[in-house]
């Protein structure tokens, strides 16, 4: 773990009032709790039950974040304590999450992830797909309203690829749709883009949460 990596990027990101995600996926639950002791609070994990197995060995102060591909008939393993949902990608995945956020009677925070890359691999909706969305939280009738659901912005990776105009061009385009769809009544306050290969770029482009894993806790082992 570098740990002088990890205190230079986040003195960055507090200049620039930017949220680090530390991506904590297959590290081990001491190499986390090391960056706790430094004051680390917001961790990003991958997989439903490596997240599950580390919360109860954690303190309960973490926000944790899940920014994996969140299966429907996950949700209810992880709402409870998850702080954020980043990947969002579909109206049907969101109801679900209100209604398991509604059987405890919490608001559950979720970024709605979009497809801004090139790989057909990567997930995430269309612009058509996010306007269809919106349009369907906002002109809901009050039984169909997802009382639950709090959609606190966007989410997006870029394409994996030495091309960083390209990459850039990726993130204006995330930070224009925040833009065009965020207002008084749906306010979209969190762009969660950027990570240890692209996170200058994005927080050039105007992301205000970047989530980093290789650059503090070094190359993750395969799972």
């Amino acid at each position: 773990m570098n740990i002088e990596a990890y205190k230079k990027l986040l003195e960055e990101c507090n200049a620039k009032k930017v949220t680090l995600v530390a991506v904590s996926k297959t590290k081990p639950v001491a190499d986390i709790l090391a960056l706790y002791n430094l004051g680390q609070r917001d961790f990003g994990e991958n997989y439903v039950q490596e997240l599950i197995e580390k919360e109860k060995q954690l303190p309960k102060d973490i926000r944790w974040h899940f920014i994996g591909h969140l299966q429907s008939n996950k949700i209810k393993q992880i709402i409870s304590f998850v702080h954020l949902i980043h990947g969002v990608d579909s109206y049907k995945l969101l109801k679900e999450i209100n209604k398991q956020a509604e059987k405890l009677n919490i608001l559950s925070n979720c970024l709605l992830q979009i497809h801004i890359a090139q790989e057909e691999t990567k997930f995430g909706l269309d612009e058509n797909e996010l306007k269809t969305i919106i349009g369907l939280v906002n002109e809901a009738d009050d039984e169909m309203k997802l009382k639950h659901i709090n959609i606190a912005g966007l989410m997006g990776m870029a394409s994996f690829t030495d091309n960083m105009a390209q990459v850039r061009n990726e993130f204006k385009y995330l930070k224009s749709l925040q833009k065009r769809y965020s207002t008084k009544q749906f306010h979209l306050p969190f762009l969660s883009m950027g990570m240890t290969a692209d996170y200058t770029i994005a927080i050039e482009e105007g992301s205000n949460m970047i989530r980093v894993g290789s650059l503090i806790f070094g190359e993750r082992e395969s799972q």
